[in-house]
């Protein structure tokens, strides 16, 4: 068992639940157990598999397999127990669960002295009322993406389809939607497939949250693949056979030929739990001292990094493990969240990539790119195989 630094415990057979098994969670699970050998963990999450969602768009080339580990593998491996469920969370749910020091789930009662949530966030809505149209067999979100592989869903679209070519059409240009849109590229090109792709954003320009230099390297990509850009325009509706769309400038009502639109607006960033600088949950002002949150459901009162990616939230879920185990012993001395973003890379397809490392406005495109990239990602597998490489 390795030392954690300010750790003197004080009773070692901890139990600890924890509330959703993504890339907090996991995180979360790895750095308990690396620290604490007999602690109880529990891990409550709907599905049958831990599922890296930041590698969906790959499944246009590789098995939907390769992106997920069943939870019955994590459970063996790392000593813990996998439940199936949901929990819903509201401000008053949490107080009782901190006053019970338990949750409840249908008819089963599991106690805890810390728990933490780690939930992800709700996709964002293209507006507030779903049409018809919208969740026509015509659209795809990243959710379908989660139980059949981009290359599964395309084929078997494309094979109820008549042969005129016809369009599809991504709508988001962050760096989910613009991942997507040039997988989607690679795979009708290797497939000879006779239709037009069109990116559609709301921002005039894509990856706004980026610099500059991403949105110039990535348009100039999509041009020279002969991508169509509307940029400023908000997504309508997906019908049968056509796209609508509204000029954000002039609004302008535009008709645009398409057979297929895949969603990618982001997540909420609303119905954040809000935490102190440890990762412990406040609630109308008051700190839930055994309840901690991490990922992409929380937002740090702290100088670290709140993005919505993959590697805050690995950050979150190893600083919030730590401090629990720190504030179980004797010192409950815990650490503050101070991470900040080392870098971050957006796929073009299987050769290309831009990103930026170190510092915002050092950009990297191309191979260096990419291989930043597979360096990350080998970090998170070798995280998931018990080995945990990261140095904060």
């Amino acid at each position: 068992m390795a030392l954690l630094p300010l750790y003197i415990p004080k009773n070692k057979q901890l139990k600890i639940v924890i509330v959703g098994g993504g890339y907090a969670g996991i995180a979360a699970l790895t750095t308990l157990r690396r620290y604490n050998a007999e602690a109880e963990i529990t891990l409550i999450d709907p599905r049958v598999d831990h599922l890296k969602i930041t590698h969906l768009h790959e499944t246009f080339r590789y098995p939907l397999s390769d992106f997920k580990i069943p939870y019955t593998v994590l459970e063996q491996r790392f000593n813990c127990r996998h439940i199936r469920g949901a929990l819903s969370i509201d401000s008053l749910q949490l107080q009782q669960w901190q006053q019970n020091r338990a949750v409840q789930m249908e008819d089963v009662i599991i106690p805890f002295d810390y728990l933490l949530i780690a939930s992800g966030a709700r996709a964002a809505n293209i507006s507030d009322t779903d049409t018809d149209d919208l969740v026509s067999k015509n659209v795809l979100r990243l959710e379908d993406f989660y139980a059949t592989s981009g290359a599964d869903l395309l084929a078997g679209f494309l094979a109820t389809r008549k042969n005129d070519k016809s369009y599809l059409s991504v709508i988001g240009g962050g760096a989910t939607g613009i991942q997507f849109l040039f997988e989607l590229a690679g795979y009708l090109y290797r497939h000879r497939i006779n239709h037009g792709l069109r990116l559609i954003d709301d921002k005039e320009r894509v990856l706004q949250q980026f610099p500059a230099g991403f949105s110039q390297y990535v348009e100039k990509r999509m041009l020279e693949l002969d991508i169509e850009f509307y940029p400023e325009a908000r997504f309508l509706a997906q019908q049968t056979d056509k796209l609508l769309l509204e000029d954000k400038i002039n609004g302008r009502r535009i008709e645009l030929p398409s057979i297929l639109s895949l969603i990618f607006t982001g997540n909420r960033q609303d119905n954040l739990l809000k935490t102190n600088l440890f990762g412990q949950v406040r609630v109308d002002g008051k700190t839930l001292s055994r309840i901690f949150a991490a990922g992409d459901c929380s937002a740090y009162q702290a100088a670290g990094s709140n993005t919505m990616t993959a590697q805050a939230a690995v950050r979150k879920g190893k600083l919030a493990a730590r401090n629990i185990l720190r504030h179980s012993g004797l010192l409950k001395v815990m650490e503050p969240y101070l991470h900040r973003d080392l870098g971050y890379v957006v796929n073009l397809g299987p050769e290309d990539a831009v990103g930026w490392l170190a510092i915002e406005n050092n950009i990297v495109t191309g191979a260096p790119a990419q291989i930043i990239k597979e360096i990350v990602e080998a970090q998170y597998d070798l995280l998931l195989s018990g080995v945990d490489t990261y140095l904060i």
